[in-house]
């Protein structure tokens, strides 16, 4: 959408899913899979996702083949690794006032998703259709690298067109959010929806007519 008068299309906002747009499925599924498995909770996030980030992230590695290392771990069968695929898919609940914000954006400023990804959340991201939610979507499981690692930053604001002091980059993870300042970024850990709604007004400079927080939330 091309920026109208007045609007501060010439910023940027960078905005992580997990844990930030979307809710952290995992923790809470290793509550319900360490009882059913008779393992601890450490085991069992350590069994689906020790290792993932410099595979399965960075697109080296298959979804199926990775879920194939998963069940040998966790010495489950076809069935059960099935229906735990679901489970952890079925965590995955969108914050709608965060959604409808980012939505609303477009056009008063460039926005970007940059999520550490497993290659199944576009089509995921489809199913839900929020695949305009952003003007753009990077993933780490598609171009190779993944936060901290300074290129996907970089690759963030070149698909933006935008300089690092005119980008907002928000993640609930402090190392992410260090790494984007390093990198001339201004950062801003997700702790809250009204917080990280507030603070994109305040990056953009409540700019008439973009409503206020209290609309969202």
């Amino acid at each position: 959408m091309a920026a109208t008068a007045g609007r501060s299309a010439s910023k940027a906002i960078m905005i992580d899913i997990g844990g930030v747009l979307a809710s952290d499925g995992p923790p809470a599924a290793a509550v319900v899979w360490s009882t059913r498995l008779g393992i601890s909770r450490q085991a069992f996030l350590a069994a689906v996702f020790g290792g993932s980030d410099d595979q399965v992230l960075t697109g080296r590695v298959s979804e199926p083949a990775w879920w194939a290392v998963v069940a040998g771990r966790l010495h489950a069968a076809p069935e059960l690794m099935a229906e735990l695929r679901r489970d952890l898919a079925s965590r995955y609940e969108w914050d709608d006032a965060l959604v409808a914000f980012l939505r609303h954006l477009r056009g008063y400023a460039r926005t970007a998703v940059v999520s550490n990804a497993w290659p199944q959340l576009r089509a995921d991201l489809d199913r839900a259709g929020l695949r305009d939610i952003a003007d753009e979507i990077v993933l780490s499981c598609e171009i190779g690298y993944a936060k901290p690692d300074a290129r996907i930053y970089a690759a963030a604001l070149q698909r933006l067109a935008a300089r690092p002091g005119d980008a907002l980059f928000i993640d609930d993870t402090p190392g992410h959010v260090t790494a984007a300042r390093a990198l001339g970024l201004t950062g801003h850990l997700h702790t809250s929806s009204i917080g990280t709604i507030t603070r994109i007004e305040d990056f953009l400079g409540r700019k008439q007519p973009l409503p206020t927080a209290s609309r969202w939330v």
